[in-house]
């Protein structure tokens, strides 16, 4: 038996969730789901401009926990029956400690940073404004739906995560981090 790629169910702009559920494509749990997995391309991105086997294994971490996340978001909490994987504490201690472990290395932050320096840190910049993106669209689908708390703190901590990596790899780079001088 084949698998096909196009199943032709959403050509009128309409999709499934885990529950059988039809909603709009422009559903905001839609967009949510959909913003988590252009977050895990542009991590996919960054591990693969690296050249660190622990962080490229981290990042793949990430990219499992991001398809766990995406697969909460694709459920219809009142419908779906399907047993999804879900997060725990031990996911977001992960970016804890190694945000923690990274920062041990790394100067003082006297400024907010322009992103660049280092195409590698770039993306990282590029993945931390997606995944501020995604954490925005969880908190505001909390207002109408259900969505577990932890979802939108691991998130929050990936952002981090990712912008303490951005640092990391300018300072490994011996790259210069680009401070930003407001005009006055």
């Amino acid at each position: 038996m084949t698998f096909k790629i196009y199943t032709k169910t959403g050509d009128k702009g309409e999709t499934s969730l885990i529950g059988g559920v039809r909603v709009p494509k422009y559903h905001l749990r839609i967009e949510s789901y959909g913003t988590v997995d252009e977050l895990n391309s542009y991590i996919g991105l960054v591990k693969d401009s690296l050249n660190d086997a622990e962080v490229s294994n981290l990042l793949q971490e990430i990219q499992d926990r991001l398809f766990t996340i995406g697969s909460v978001l694709a459920s219809d909490p009142e419908k779906s029956k399907m047993k999804i994987p879900d997060l725990h504490e031990s996911d977001i201690e992960l970016l804890e400690k190694a945000i923690d472990y990274m920062n041990e290395s790394l100067p003082d932050l006297t400024s907010f940073v322009l992103p660049g320096g280092h195409i590698a840190a770039s993306y990282c910049h590029v993945a931390r404004c997606v995944c501020r993106r995604a954490e925005r669209l969880v908190v505001h689908l909390k207002t109408e739906s259900e969505v577990p708390e932890i979802v939108s703190i691991y998130l929050n901590r990936l952002s981090d995560y990712l912008f303490v990596l951005s640092r990391k790899i300018i300072h490994d780079a011996n790259a210069t981090e680009i401070a930003w001088r407001p005009r006055m």
